[in-house]
């Protein structure tokens, strides 16, 4: 039986590359930027929506253009290719600890939630 590999999480970066998450356990990295230049995906330099908008529809990396989760209206990439040719990475845990940092001073300027 051939693998056929599914995304399970995406998560993007404001230097526009994504961590991706693939059910077989395998975490890889795909450089976005490449993409910024092209038709449709030229959308994706507003940095907001690239940050907001990335998801997981299809069973790949996406971006939700309409805000619906709606999986016939969105930027998907073909999760084959993702796989076969992005870089198997660590997890990001450098990350994780940035955004816990940030949400630590958040909650210290504005109080608890």
């Amino acid at each position: 039986m051939e693998y056929y590999p599914e995304v399970v999480q995406v998560i993007p970066t404001e230097d526009y590359k994504v961590y991706i998450y693939f059910d077989d356990g395998s975490i890889k990295l795909f450089d976005a930027s490449s993409l910024l230049e092209k038709g449709e995906f030229q959308r994706l330099k507003d940095k907001k929506f690239f940050m907001e908008r990335c998801t997981v529809l299809n069973g790949t990396l996406a971006w939700d253009v309409s805000g619906n989760y709606d999986e016939t209206t969105c930027l998907d990439l073909d999760p084959i290719v993702l796989y076969e040719t992005c870089p198997e990475v660590q997890e990001p845990t450098w990350l994780f600890e940035k955004i816990e940092n940030e949400f630590r001073q958040k909650i210290n300027k504005e109080g608890a939630i």
